[in-house]
């Protein structure tokens, strides 16, 4: 029997995006050796996430693609992924945010790095998609210098596991940030960065800048207090910007004030921040 690929999504509120989203996947190149299936978790959505998405069964089929969509009435990300964890079959999967777009090589590329016996984690080479707003291109530009984003395989948006690195965990717990929580189960020698990429959308605007910035510092707090183990497998050191400043001074201004306001701002929780920033 041909193994499976399994991507999930999960779409809360997503008609905007969900359409290009799954445009870009179903264009995708061949995965050698795999099947895939696509599974699309709409979870309380009060737009038409759901029907948008049900329309591009007809696209799947002809590739030999399954798609199918889990319409939840109750929201939340993590309860999501586990209702689309409990459906899917395919030994690699592929956890994918709905308004993420992927280069045609990308899901190949990590099928190709996921497909041996030990644990593994991987993902694709990040790049940000164009911003409408001028501080969102600044902080963007300076971002993407960082070497993180290139080195670590920072994995949000986009992460992979196979079946080894799949049983790290049970459920995904209810935490803030299931991509860091993903990707610190796995120890840096298991960690993959592909070379195809995919599109990831920032927020607009200084405050939705702030209010994600603050979400992300917290949810990574949240994991060190509630995982401390997870955090020797972090080799995240503090961006040294200063080499940047010459090379980008609006950039590294914008981004430098970013983290100045996320500082000066409340500690508590704001409750739930659309990820992109």
């Amino acid at each position: 029997m041909t193994p499976v690929l399994s991507v999930l999504i999960p779409a809360s509120n997503e008609e905007r995006y969900i359409g290009a989203c799954l445009n870009a996947l179903l264009a995708s190149d061949p995965v050698p050796g795999f099947t895939v299936e696509v599974i699309v978790i709409a979870n309380g959505c009060r737009d038409a996430t759901a029907a948008v998405a049900q329309r591009f069964t007809a696209i799947a089929e002809p590739r030999g693609w399954q798609l199918q969509v889990l319409d939840l009435a109750q929201g939340g990300k993590m309860a999501a992924l586990n209702a689309g964890d409990e459906t899917a079959i395919g030994r690699i999967r592929v956890y994918l945010d709905a308004d993420v777009t992927v280069s045609p090589r990308l899901l190949a590329d990590l099928a190709q790095a996921l497909d041996v016996a030990p644990a593994r984690y991987a993902t694709g080479t990040p790049e940000i998609a164009p911003a409408a707003s001028r501080v969102t291109r600044l902080y963007a530009r300076l971002w993407a210098r960082v070497p993180f984003m290139h080195e670590g395989a920072p994995g949000f948006g986009v992460y992979a596991v196979n079946a080894a690195g799949r049983a790290r965990w049970a459920e995904f717990p209810d935490i803030i940030s299931d991509d860091t929580f993903v990707r610190l189960n796995f120890a840096p020698q298991e960690r993959v960065q592909v070379g195809a990429t995919y599109r990831w959308p920032l927020v607009e605007g200084l405050s939705a800048l702030i209010r994600v910035r603050r979400r992300q510092d917290q949810g990574v707090a949240e994991i060190r207090m509630r995982y401390p183990a997870l955090m020797d497998n972090d080799t995240k050191a503090p961006a040294a910007l200063w080499p940047l400043l010459r090379a980008d001074p609006l950039g590294f201004c914008v981004y430098s004030a970013v983290a100045v306001l996320v500082r000066l701002g409340p500690a508590r929780s704001e409750g739930w921040a659309r990820g992109r920033g």
